[in-house]
C-alpha cells in the first residue's frame, strides 16, 4: 500500500497475507458514531482497488475483492470470498456470508442480513426504514434477509423486514413489498412469484435448464 491515505483520522488495520492495496484507497476510516471499534480486520488475500473506503470497526474474510470507489462502513461481519464491485455502499450493522457477489451502483441499507452465496446485479437497492422522517424510525430500522443463494436481478428495489428464499430468483426491475418462498422465480411491481426455478428453461440453447 502506498500513497497518502486520508487527512481523516484513521484506526488499526489488520490486514492479512498476500494482500494488495492500491494507492488511494483508505482503510481503517474512523465511524462518527459513539462506540464503534477502531480496528478494521481483513483476512488474508484481499485485493482492494483505488477509490475505496473501508471503515474500522468492521470484520472481513479472507478474499476479498473490490471495484474501484466501494464504500464498506463499520460495524459489519463479512465472510471470505466477498467481492464488491465499482461505486457500490454497504452501510453499517450488516450481516453477509461467504462467496456473496455484490455488483455495481449498489446500495445496502443498515442491518441487512445476507447468507452465503447471494449474487446482488447491478443497481439493487435495498431499504431498510418503513417510516423515513419519522422521530423513532431509527428504532424501527431492519433490512431484509436474502437466504441463501438467491439471486437479484437488476435494477431491483428491496423492501424492508422481508425475506427472500434460497436459491430464488428475482427478475430485473422488480420491486419486492413481502416475502417470496425458496426456490422460486419472481418478478414485478410488486413481485409476484411466476414459478418454480427447476421449471425455468434458457432462451439462448446453451443448456436446457440454467438452474439444475
Amino acid at each position: 500500500m502506498s500513497g497518502k491515505q486520508s487527512d481523516h483520522p484513521l484506526g488499526v488495520v489488520n490486514l492479512g497475507e498476500g494482500s494488495i492495496v492500491d494507492a488511494g484507497a483508505i482503510l481503517g476510516y474512523l465511524s462518527p458514531r459513539k462506540d464503534v471499534s477502531d480496528v478494521l480486520e481483513i483476512g488474508r488475500g484481499a485485493r482492494i482497488r483505488s477509490g475505496c473506503v473501508i471503515y474500522a470497526g468492521t470484520r472481513i474474510g479472507c478474499e476479498f475483492e473490490t471495484g474501484h470507489h466501494s464504500v464498506v462502513r463499520e460495524q459489519n461481519e463479512i465472510g471470505d470470498h466477498f467481492s464488491i464491485w465499482n461505486n457500490s455502499v454497504i452501510d453499517y450493522g450488516c450481516k453477509i456470508g461467504h462467496r456473496v457477489k455484490i455488483h455495481c451502483n449498489i446500495y445496502i441499507a443498515q442491518f441487512t442480513v445476507i447468507e452465503d452465496g447471494v449474487f446482488l446485479a447491478p443497481g439493487v437497492k435495498i431499504a431498510n426504514d418503513y417510516h423515513p422522517g419519522c422521530p423513532e424510525s431509527r428504532e424501527c430500522m431492519r433490512g431484509p434477509v436474502l437466504k441463501r443463494g438467491c439471486r437479484i436481478g437488476v435494477n431491483t428495489t428491496i423492501l424492508p423486514y422481508l425475506i427472500i428464499g434460497e436459491e430464488t430468483l428475482i427478475g430485473s426491475g422488480s420491486v419486492v413489498t413481502k416475502d417470496i418462498p425458496a426456490g422460486v422465480v419472481a418478478y414485478g411491481n410488486p413481485a409476484r412469484v411466476i414459478g418454480s426455478i427447476k421449471d425455468l428453461r434458457c432462451k439462448t440453447g446453451r443448456r436446457e435448464a440454467p438452474y439444475l
